[in-house]
Parts: structure tokens; sequence; C-alpha cells
């Protein structure tokens, strides 16, 4: 079982070099090993191209026959955009299949079946865990069919993202912000709110040195922009025609039609968002759990929330948050009216604030990332 997990350490590492580019596809690695020793090499790139085994497979060569072959998702077994990869491990004369976890795709799965039909001997869940957490966004969209959330910020060590007028560049440093680029390439979505556009004036495209991308494809996420009413001018960066990837305004009836026709003019995609959510005071604001099936729809599987204290508060309390990404400075910004990472209602009793599970934490730079994911909206005594 240990020759197992090291060969399929280094699948899953292959795997996650396209991260970010395969949607709707999982992230896949693929290794061929025989005798002992890491014959050939492969990993799924892109959505429509060859799935890992074949690239492993064809890597290998004629060290194919009578070897392991170790995959992070087990094979699939039908025909889609591409043959099915049983066939290609069977015609490769492999004698063991060694796979992570069972694909959940009902057309695709089923592979592991086949592939003992044939004569094959087949292992199953080889870090499995591990496995699954790579591919959390996609399991999460094949069972949700709604987009897995992180909620991602920088904060002082008091948890300020600001000071109390507005000053935030930079809380944190490059090395910090240069890995929020990385984290930025790995999401399908980014979503911000009008103040933040008006204020911040983002671009929200991946910006990675040749070095940091190490031969990978950029892979720029789709910009969400929710603004109820038309509040963010036509000349914001979002709106520029010469950024790459695309941009979405998400509204509501309060947007007028000439707006909207404007944002098209500009090559911007407009999605009103029906029913609206109404405030207090009767104005009209994008409905989160609304926009999340709107983007199921479209086939988008993750979605980074890069807001103020605003847009994050609301989608804690809508309870749409999967993970979070906090940047923690080693600075002390203080002051009442310093906003914090999570406006909105909040929680009225401590056992209803966030339960938080699988904690990590990375220093980066002199600043330090901490990620962790939801246990539960709702913790009960």
């Amino acid at each position: 079982m240990a020759d197992h997990d090291q060969y399929m350490h280094r699948a899953l590492e292959l795997a996650q070099r396209a991260t970010g580019c395969v949607t709707p596809n999982p992230l896949v690695g693929a290794v061929v090993v025989q005798n002992g020793a890491i014959v050939g090499e492969g990993w799924h790139q892109s959505a429509g191209t060859a799935h890992a085994e074949v690239h492993a497979l064809e890597n290998a060569g004629g060290k194919s026959a009578g070897s392991t072959l170790y995959v992070t998702l087990e094979p699939c077994s039908h025909f889609g955009r591409t043959p099915p990869c049983t066939e290609a491990i069977i015609k490769a004369g492999v004698s063991t299949v060694v796979y992570a976890v069972d694909d959940p795709n009902p057309q695709a799965a089923g592979g592991g079946a086949a592939l003992e039909a044939h004569g094959l001997r087949v292992v199953r869940h080889v870090l499995k865990r591990e496995a699954l957490h790579t591919n959390r966004f996609f399991f999460h969209f094949q069972k949700e069919k709604t987009p897995y959330v992180v909620a991602k910020f920088a904060a002082s060590l008091d948890g300020k993202t600001a000071t109390r007028n507005g000053h935030s560049q930079w809380i944190t440093g490059p090395e910090a912000r240069h890995r929020g680029h990385q984290l930025r390439q790995a999401v399908d979505a980014i979503v911000v709110g009008a103040d933040t556009a008006i204020q911040d004036n983002p671009s929200l495209t991946v910006r990675l040195s040749e070095e940091a991308l190490a031969g990978r494809a950029v892979c720029h996420p789709i910009r969400i922009v929710l603004d109820s009413s038309g509040r963010v001018p036509l000349h914001n960066n979002l709106f520029d025609t010469e950024l790459p990837g695309t941009t979405v305004v998400a509204t509501t009836d309060a947007m007028s039609v000439e707006h909207e026709q404007s944002l098209n003019t500009n090559g911007v995609d407009v999605w009103r968002i029906t029913p609206a959510k109404r405030t207090s005071s009767g104005k009209s604001r994008v409905c989160l759990h609304g926009l999340c099936q709107k983007l199921g729809s479209t086939g988008i599987q993750s979605l980074m929330v890069e807001g103020g204290q605003t847009l994050l508060g609301e989608f804690r309390d809508a309870g749409l948050i999967q993970e979070i990404w906090a940047f923690l400075a080693p600075v002390i910004i203080g002051g009442e009216q310093a906003p914090g990472c999570f406006g909105s209602l909040g929680s009225d009793q401590l056992e209803d604030a966030l339960t938080l599970s699988t904690l990590s934490a990375e220093s980066i730079g002199n600043d330090v990332l901490i990620r962790a994911t939801i246990e539960s909206h709702r913790r009960t005594a």
C-alpha cells in the first residue's frame, strides 16, 4: 500500500498542473509503473482533449505491457468528446489499474468493473480523501449543481480589511498577492459587488510570470459584478474591451435597458437574476441563491468571492460558502469605523457562528494564508 501511495501522490501532483483549465471536467493525473519505476506520466490538460490515462500510456510507449497504471479518477468507459479510456488501457496491455476515487458521473462511471471484466486487476480508493479534496469543486458541482464557493480576503491581524477612510492597498505583501493570483487561476469565476468595483476599479485577471506558470496556460476566471441598478460606470476597468476572458454583470429589474445595451456594446454579458431580493428600504439586490443557480446552469463549478465585507457577509448569511481563504498580515489597523471581513447581519449567538474545519496555515513572505472548509452554517449545542 505504501508503494501505491507513492505513485498516487505523483498522479495527484500531475493532475494539479491543469488547475483552472479543465472545467467541466475534473483534474486527473496518471502514471505508468513498470518494475517499480515510472515509465510514463500524463494529465488531462483541457476539456475535449485526451484524458490523463491516454497521455500517460503514450508517454510510456511500448513499456505499458504488463504495467500498473495509477490514475486519480476511475477510468471512463463511455464515448464522450473522446473515446473510452478503458479501451486504451486494455489495448496497451496494462495488467493492473489503481485508482483513487469513483467517477460520480453516471455516464462515465463503471470503468473499474469494465476493466475487471477484461481480466485486469483493479485496486480502488487509494488516497481517496486526497483525491476528493483535489477535485472538491467538481464533486460538489456533481451533487449540488451549483458552484463551490470560496470566500477570499486579506486582513490585518485584528480582522480589518481597510483603514477607517478606506485605504486598503496593500495590507499584504507582494508574495501573498502573487499567491492570490495563483488561487484566482484555480476557480471558474470571481464575483465582486458594485462598491468594490467602483472603489478599487480592479481588473480581476490572472497575472503570473512565465516562471510561475511553468509552461501552463493562463486561465482567466469569468468576472462577475453584482450591480443591482447600474451604478458601475462604463469606463470601469472591468468593462475594458481589451481584458482577456469574459465579464458578466448580474443585476435586477432596477437596471435600465439603456445601460444594459451599453454594457452589451462593450462585450459584457448581462444577467437579470429574478426574483430580486428586496431590502428593508425597498431597494432591489441580486438574490445570491438565484445567482448560484444561474452559475450552475452555465456549468460554472467554482466561485471566488473577492468582494468587501458587505458581499462576504451576505454570502455568509445565505449559507453559501464552502471554504475560506484568508490572508492575514502582521499589522494592527484598529478603529471602530474600519471595515471587517464579514458585514451584513452576522450571528446573534455564538451557536450561530460558522464552524470551520480542516484548517491549514502557510507562511507566505511576512503574511499567513489560512485555509479552512465550512463544517456547518449553524452549530448545535
